[in-house]
């Protein structure tokens, strides 16, 4: 089967890709579509160090093809939406209603995948850039059958990554104040979340003019260009002088970490969402979080995915949550190297992959 593999070398796409049955409490399914995301590039560029050989992917949507035993809440043709999150269900932090904090989701990946009798580790317990991949049932959302799964392909990480930071991290309320740092896939989702939430003034910077439109439409009330403005921070200022109530950090650059830490009013939140590399550090004043403020990591939106999965989907379905408008472009799955290009040079909000 065809598949994206990324041996340390290049990413390549290869059509000999095996996978074996699913064991108990296991889905296979077959990928229809899958989003290609910045992580998935970081993997290439050393950003995200992982063992490697790997089969790429990490948000996608298809159809259950095999269940193992034990699995009930899906069955084959099953249309469903993936998450990376293969949490245990049983542990402390799982009993906590934290699955992204489950100590056996993280940095333990299996290698369900073989190509010339040689196995290939799974990317983010997903690698849905395969047509066909196994995961844990806890993995597989269902989803209406009648949602595009060029649509739902990027519910697994972009949508539950933003838009859950601000439901579920962040919680902002109605009548709050918001700044996104990067209106790339992660802060459009951000902003769309804080227009869900009720946020009344929502300033968007990135320094790509050509997104204000978009991030306009996902939920900006105001856009800053940060390739013109001499000065970002006191353009949001003159926006909102007391500060705002939260920030999100969506480009993984440190001096933007710092950036969004002084853009706090009092009692704010900085909430980092980029991946700089694994070794980079960031500074900000200590003095500056004497009045109340405080810098949140997030991983994975904080989600409960087979929760969230299933409310984003409702709200997409009543017109509120957008994800037909995430999709700048499709391409066929051999064409990876074109859609890659493409994010790398930001001229599209999302590319998926499509397997026909």
């Amino acid at each position: 089967m065809r598949g994206v593999i990324f041996d340390g070398e290049r990413p390549q796409v290869v059509d000999d890709l095996e996978v074996r049955p699913p064991g108990p409490g296991e889905v296979l399914v077959a990928i229809a579509a899958a989003g290609l995301c910045h992580s998935d590039l970081s993997v290439v560029d050393g950003t995200i160090p992982y063992p490697l050989p790997a089969v790429l992917g990490h948000e996608g949507a298809g159809v259950v093809e095999e269940v193992g035993p034990g699995v009930t809440h899906v069955a084959p043709g099953d249309h469903v939406a993936l998450s990376t999150l293969a949490n245990c269900g049983t542990c402390g932090e799982c009993d906590r209603g934290r699955p992204t904090m489950c100590r056996t989701s993280i940095g333990r990946p299996g290698r369900p995948f073989t190509r010339r009798g040689a196995p290939l580790h799974q990317f983010a317990a997903n690698s849905a850039f395969a047509e066909r991949t196994v995961v844990k049932a806890v993995q597989a959302v269902p989803i209406p059958a009648e949602m595009p799964m060029t649509s739902a392909a990027v519910i697994g990480c972009g949508v539950l990554t933003g838009v859950g930071a601000v439901l579920n991290r962040a919680r902002v309320r109605h009548g709050e104040t918001v700044v996104v740092i990067g209106a790339g896939g992660i802060g459009l989702n951000v902003l769309q979340g804080a227009r869900i939430a009720g946020a009344t003034t929502v300033v968007a910077v990135d320094a790509n003019p050509a997104k204000a439109p978009v991030a306009r439409l996902f939920g900006a009330t105001h856009f800053i260009d940060a390739g013109t403005v001499p000065d970002t921070p006191a353009a949001v200022r003159a926006i909102l002088p007391d500060g705002a109530d939260h920030s999100f950090e969506c480009v993984g650059d440190t001096a933007l970490v710092r950036q969004a830490v002084d853009l706090l009013g009092r009692h704010g939140q900085a909430v980092l969402l980029g991946v700089p590399p694994a070794h980079a550090e960031a500074s900000f004043l200590v003095s500056s979080l004497y009045l109340d403020k405080s810098i949140l990591g997030c991983r994975y939106g904080s989600s409960r995915p087979q929760h969230d999965i299933a409310l984003y989907a409702r709200l997409y379905r009543e017109g509120r949550l957008l994800l037909d408008e995430l999709v700048t472009r499709t391409y066929p799955v051999e064409d990876f190297t074109k859609a890659a290009d493409d994010v790398h040079r930001g001229r599209v909000a999302r590319a998926v992959l499509t397997f026909s």
